[in-house]
């Protein structure tokens, strides 16, 4: 049996990129993230939405063979909607907590490409295609951070999918910077673009993907002339042409693709009216035939008949009733090196020069082999806007918007989209040395002269840009793996050695609150042994953490002697700041044993010039069973103060957790003010599955109360720390103490201060 290209079963990547969505409708939201923890959240929910190429792959395949059956009518069975999302380099620095994703990129290479953005890549959008006058992706007003793709067969299927997104972006406070629709165009224009021109026939085919034709192992099956080129031009991280010093792309890019987003604003009337035009030069130059129309010259200006039919096989008129020649790809320019049949400058040799590309007249032409499929890129856009109809005064007419929803993936943006944007189309030397220069694309590119080769002459014409840019974004298409590392805030599953917050944290008590921060040692464990950092956590919705002071080890505190790793720590309720100083007792482990101990810290130990001496052992260790409310109990593992229940009619209330039989429970306990601190069990153990805000929680290490969240309007938050993960909850006041999860997991290492 044959076996089916393994790339067809991707679940990792996503499904545009080599399946293609391939959807009479299609929608992309530009979007910005306000809040990035709830912009996290909101990837973690999307993920199980997104398309893989497996799904796109086997639908796809599906409808094809529907529609065969059917004579090629569409099957109105097979319905899907799809969906995809891409990041820029400023919403993945965003999603990862600010951190630079790419800290060190090649100058010159597609990363620095990517860091940069669209916006600075001088790709020849100067004048009204100028940056500031984009809709999106500028760089400033318009920020944009994610760019989600909806495709669907049916407007209801889209509508549906497109508010789902709209109220999961209203949740997590993202901005819709711009919402761009694009659709098939109706009718005979179906598949062609608003000049009126078949579109997508040059496509290029995926090795691993698409079968190859027995005979001829280069090309797609049942594709004549349409190349097989290896995954790696489109996906990251799989087998590339060689010859180009690629950038050496980070693990997490493996599986995705960069993007390229681009409005292209059509001025229909304005490029035909010049068309007309220019056959008028050339009639009165006498060098084309008495039966030219606009619409020859129009095919040698993109390279093909409205149909799609190649001006390279048939030179003289368009062949609109053949199914065949409208899907040709099978012909090159090796036999028209001057460009008398296609011109030089035709769409389609400026955008792929196949076989027919020289150095200089008269050489021989370079390989398609690896020199032109380096440069090929996968085009994946829509038209937008109404077809052109001179008699609407309705969205037909001459000024309503409509162009090309243009989109493209590739493993290089330097060496595939931006080169042929720069060197071939925009070039008005390209092909290269030619006495005369052929110029710029006439159909796409810049305003320019082009020069219109024949056996006996050489004509000059004039060709203004109508096709403008209105907006431009550079991202990047993550796998499913990354992209589910990117909802919990981090871009590998390779976490850096960490100040294990997840021992335990003290709030110095003279710096809570402190000009608008909070300040707290972190116990943990480093290379030599127990240490402990100074922190600090500003106010605000972002709490801003940094480390104030790096790791010194516990062994200089003479509070700490003895003591090889902190399990927990709990404030004295009625101890806090009395002369001075602040109590607190202190759980350790020895020999196996949980115990305990009384220390005080005096005010001023942070900053103070000698703050190791400032820490005193009060009571040295006993067992914990000197504790009435922790009979049965063997190791403490964290402490969660009641927020309305402290220092309540002379005693204070907590949620103490603890392991029993491999699982952990808690118990509520209270601690009684005065000299005795008597401590008293108020309600026995119970499972965390009580706790709404704990699951999917096996174990808390660690409670860590916000600081300037706590009882406000009734409610206080709490960050959890579990298994190099946080979340954060939130409780509520009042007899029930009701909670719920505020943000859900991410990685600790979005913790500036406890990570490296």
């Amino acid at each position: 049996m044959r076996e089916e290209p393994k790339l067809r079963e991707s679940d990792d990547i996503q499904g545009d990129v080599i399946a293609g969505f391939k959807k009479d409708r299609m929608t992309l939201l530009f979007l910005k993230f306000e809040d990035p923890a709830r912009a996290r959240t909101w990837v973690k929910r999307l993920a199980s939405q997104i398309s893989t190429t497996r799904q796109v792959a086997t639908f796809n395949s599906a409808f094809r063979k529907a529609r065969q059956a059917t004579g090629g009518d569409d099957p109105k069975a097979l319905k899907a909607t799809w969906t995809n999302v891409s990041f820029t380099y400023e919403g993945l620095k965003v999603l990862i907590g600010g951190k630079d994703p790419l800290p060190s990129v090649r100058k010159g290479g597609t990363l620095e490409a990517f860091k940069e953005g669209s916006h600075k890549r001088s790709l020849g959008d100067t004048g009204d295609s100028s940056p500031e006058n984009w809709l999106f992706g500028d760089g400033k007003g318009q920020t944009v951070h994610a760019v989600i793709t909806v495709a669907s067969d049916t407007a209801d299927g889209l509508q549906d999918a497109l508010t789902a997104q709209r109220e999961a972006a209203a949740q997590a406070k993202i901005v819709i910077v711009f919402q761009q629709n694009g659709a098939t165009l109706p009718g005979t224009r179906r598949g062609k673009e608003h000049f009126g021109f078949k579109d997508g026939v040059s496509e290029p085919g995926v090795i691993g993907f698409d079968e190859p034709d027995p005979e001829r192992p280069e090309y797609v099956k049942d594709h004549p002339g349409t190349r097989l080129i290896p995954p790696g031009e489109f996906v990251v991280g799989h087998d590339r042409v060689g010859g180009i010093p690629y950038d050496e792309m980070p693990e997490w890019a493996d599986n995705g693709s960069f993007q390229v987003v681009r409005r292209l604003a059509q001025d229909v009337p304005g490029w035909w009216a010049q068309v007309a035009a220019q056959l008028k030069v050339l009639r009165k130059a006498k060098v084309v035939p008495d039966e030219a129309t606009a619409e020859w010259l129009a095919a040698r200006l993109v390279g093909r008949w409205r149909s799609g039919t190649p001006v390279a096989k048939c030179p003289h008129a368009d062949t609109p009733d053949n199914a065949l020649a409208s899907q040709d790809n099978d012909f090159g320019y090796r036999n028209d090196p001057e460009g008398f049949t296609t011109p030089l400058f035709s769409h389609l040799r400026k955008t792929n020069p196949r076989d027919g590309l020289q150095e200089k007249p008269g050489a021989g032409p370079f390989p398609e082999k690896p020199v032109m499929d380096r440069r090929r890129i996968i085009r994946r856009g829509a038209p937008y806007g109404a077809p052109f109809d001179p008699a609407s005064d309705g969205p037909g007419g001459p000024d309503h918007p409509r162009g090309l929803v243009f989109v493209c993936y590739q493993s290089d943006l330097v060496e595939q989209f931006e080169f042929i944007q720069k060197s071939w189309i925009n070039n008005v030397d390209f092909p290269p040395n030619r006495p005369m220069k052929p110029g710029p694309d006439p159909m796409v590119g810049p305003t320019g002269k082009i020069n219109l080769e024949s056996p006996d002459a050489t004509t000059e014409l004039s060709f203004h840009q109508f096709v403008t840019t209105e907006g431009s974004v550079y991202a990047f298409v993550p796998s499913l793996t990354t992209l589910r590392l990117l909802g919990d805030g981090r871009l590998t599953d390779k976490l850096p050695e960490t100040v294990r917050p997840t021992d335990a944290f003290l709030p110095i008590p003279d710096r809570r609150r402190d000009n608008g921060k909070s300040w707290y040692w972190a116990y943990g464990t480093g290379g030599d042994g127990p240490v402990c950092r100074t922190i600090s956590i500003a106010d605000g919705d972002e709490h801003k953490d940094v480390v104030e002071r790096p790791d010194r080890p516990l062994a200089t505190w003479p509070c700490y002697i003895g003591v090889s790793k902190v399990d927990a720590i709990l404030p004295v309720p009625d101890e806090q700041r009395l002369n001075g100083r602040s109590r607190y007792w202190l759980f350790h482990t020895v020999e196996g044993r949980q115990v305990y101990r009384l220390i005080s810290i005096a005010d001023g130990a942070e900053s103070g010039l000698d703050p190791e001496a400032a820490g005193s052992v009060d009571r040295p260790d006993r067992p914990i069973s000197a504790w009435a409310s922790f009979n049965g109990i063997e190791q403490v593992d964290a402490f969660l103060p009641v927020p309305d229940m402290q220092r309540q009619n002379g005693k204070s209330h907590y949620w103490l957790f603890h392991s029993s039989l491999g699982q952990q429970v808690y118990r509520l306990i209270s601690i009684a003010d005065g000299s005795a601190h008597t401590d008293v069990i108020e309600r026995g153990d119970r499972s965390l599955s009580l706790w709404q805000s704990l699951a999917g929680v096996s174990r808390v290490d660690e409670f860590l109360a916000v600081p300037d969240m706590q009882r406000i309007n009734g409610l206080s938050l709490f960050w959890v720390f579990h298994q190099q993960k946080y979340r954060i909850i939130c409780i509520a006041d009042g007899h029930g103490h009701n909670d719920q999860v505020a943000v859900e997991d991410r990685s600790i290492t979005l913790w500036k201060s406890l990570t490296g």
